[in-house]
């Protein structure tokens, strides 16, 4: 490794987070926003979701027509499916070893993750639109 001789960053500095996959800082702090953004979401999902225990299909569309209602879940998933991703990538470059098994478990972890997020999303779009 070459230095800067602009740089006042360590060496060990530079290398800080970096795992297997050699992405640990962005891994790190795309965890930490989502977490971040996860607790104030997941408190208004549990509290959208016990408004509408009880409700016919006509009060839970009417809930679902709300626009904070649709933005708050549809935040939700999306925090919800990068919080997943990022945390099973984590956990398929750290204990899957084969190149060739990694390479499919990663593929799979990213085509669940767009697949069940545009399900749910399509599914709160059904229902507020």
């Amino acid at each position: 490794m070459t230095r800067d001789p602009h740089s006042i960053r360590s060496a060990a500095s530079k290398v800080s987070f970096l795992g297997a996959a050699k992405s640990g800082t962005g891994e790190l702090w795309r965890m930490r926003v989502t977490t971040a953004a996860l607790v104030p979401l997941a408190i208004a999902f549990v509290w959208i979701m016990l408004h509408l225990v009880g409700k016919s299909e006509a009060g839970v569309r009417a809930e679902f027509a709300h626009p904070c209602t649709a933005i708050f879940l549809l935040l939700f998933i999306l925090a919800s499916i990068v919080h997943m991703r990022v945390g099973m990538q984590s956990i398929i470059d750290d204990y899957v070893h084969t190149p060739r098994a990694r390479e499919w478990a990663l593929i799979g972890n990213a085509l669940f993750a767009v697949g069940f997020g545009a399900a749910a999303i399509f599914a709160v779009l059904k229902l507020s639109l």
